[in-house]
């Protein structure tokens, strides 16, 4: 039987994705692990290889599609002696999220055209019942209950011919379904006004219209989840950089001739990885009915890219060198720039910076990335007017940072021993060597 090839989740927070560009056409032959596609994610473009070797018979999906949900049949792959007649009318395309502002509507399909498939039906116990979208479609008009069929397809999939020999029993009614007058499900009310209503106030105002790509989406989607739902708390604290600063171009100079050159960037996530084993009830992430209280400290990174930004994980930065880190945020942040980070590399840590002051801003508020417990906001070193500890002025250089805390995970009095051992890291940059 021919079998479909399924989008696939090539992250664990994948729903859907954009299939950017084939790398295979109809009537190629394929090898396990042949790369068939490259499909756009919300972080990043990933190379999609084949499980199976057979002939491709079919693509279903064309190149550039946006919004394609996660296991829906791309294309069809024919297996030796199977050829593109044995395909016929079973695997189609699931409509994708969002339709061509052409496309005609339902009442001008024309009459014979494929209608839309049933959605996936369920078992007894929630699991996913594999099945054709065309089989489908049978078993609704016979009135079957899928999860009494037995498939002969690939992996006990449900194909054409298990269904046409079926005997037409009506599927079993829910208590949902006999329940007199229930109201029917309604999705959550969107927040803010409709897209229409805010073009409507502009109306007669010259703008250009941008569309949302899947990583701005993500973007608008998890910080607005973060604000409404995580109960930040802000703590702020003065660093004087005058100690880090001239340690810094010591060791700058001692590390010329290995080509190393530390920003002040890599003494701050050195801090923080620090500061966090200092505080070990701190280096903790939200988990929905619990916290878990991670061992190393994996310290997140904001980096800005065009169109949005990436957060990479430099991972058990309590053990690594400056140098060492120097050099891995270097390459973590210019893989980011080009998309080309896997999504284990983007994803977990505790604790995250964002850093803001090489664009000479003072001082800011960061919205936590959720499951993050914290994420620290960083200014621009400042020369200010200081008092000593002998009571007279002086001139420093200072830098504002904030801390931002999910007040689930920590509390107020955690938070500020947290932020007061970071401040010591770097007023006392030695210490980190040691």
């Amino acid at each position: 039987m021919p079998t479909e090839i399924l989008m696939p989740a090539l992250s664990p927070t994948m729903e859907e994705g954009t299939l950017a560009k084939w790398l295979v056409k109809e009537g190629d032959t394929v090898s396990s692990g042949d790369l068939l596609a490259e499909i756009e994610t919300d972080k990043a473009t990933m190379e999609f290889e084949a499980v199976d070797e057979g002939t491709i018979g079919k693509i279903l999906i064309a190149e550039g599609t946006e919004g394609v949900k996660v296991n829906t049949a791309i294309a069809v792959l024919l297996e030796e002696g199977e050829s593109a007649d044995d395909i016929g009318s079973d695997p189609e395309p699931a409509p994708a999220k969002e339709a061509k502002k052409d496309a005609a509507p339902k009442d001008d399909v024309k009459a014979g055209a494929a209608t839309e498939a049933p959605a996936a039906p369920k078992g007894k116990d929630g699991e996913r019942i594999f099945a054709s979208p065309l089989a489908r479609r049978i078993a609704a008009d016979k009135g079957l209950d899928l999860s009494q069929i037995e498939g002969s397809g690939p992996h006990g999939r449900i194909v054409k011919a298990d269904v046409e020999g079926a005997s037409a029993e009506p599927a079993p009614k829910t208590a949902e379904a006999d329940a007199v007058g229930a109201p029917a499900a309604t999705e959550p009310a969107k927040v803010g006004q409709s897209a229409d209503a805010v073009a409507k106030i502009y109306e007669g105002r010259e703008y250009t219209e941008v569309k949302l790509d899947g990583m701005r989406k993500t973007i608008a989607a998890r910080l607005t989840e973060a604000k409404q739902t995580v109960p930040h708390f802000y703590l702020r604290r003065d660093i004087r950089l005058d100690a880090l600063l001239k340690f810094r171009g010591d060791l700058n100079k001692q590390l010329e001739g290995r080509g190393v050159k530390l920003s002040v960037n890599d003494f701050i996530i050195k801090a923080c990885a620090l500061a966090l084993q200092s505080v070990p009830t701190a280096n903790a992430v939200w988990a929905g009915d619990r916290v878990l209280q991670l061992k190393p400290s994996d310290v997140a990174v904001a980096v800005a890219i065009e169109g949005g930004l990436f957060t990479p994980v430099l991972k058990d930065a309590d053990m690594k060198s400056l140098s060492a880190l120097s050099a891995e945020m270097k390459d973590l942040a210019g893989r980011a720039r080009d998309r080309k980070l896997a999504p284990h590399e983007y994803q977990g840590g505790s604790f995250a910076i964002s850093n803001l002051g090489m664009f000479g801003i003072d001082n800011f508020d960061a919205v936590i990335n959720p499951p993050h417990g914290a994420i620290l906001a960083v200014g621009a070193g400042v020369k200010k007017p200081v008092v000593g500890k002998d009571g007279e002025l002086a001139i420093a250089t200072v830098m504002s940072v904030t801390l931002s805390v999910d007040h689930r995970v920590i509390d107020g009095a955690l938070g500020a021993d947290l932020l007061k051992h970071i401040v010591e890291n770097l007023e006392n940059p030695m210490v980190m060597l040691a």
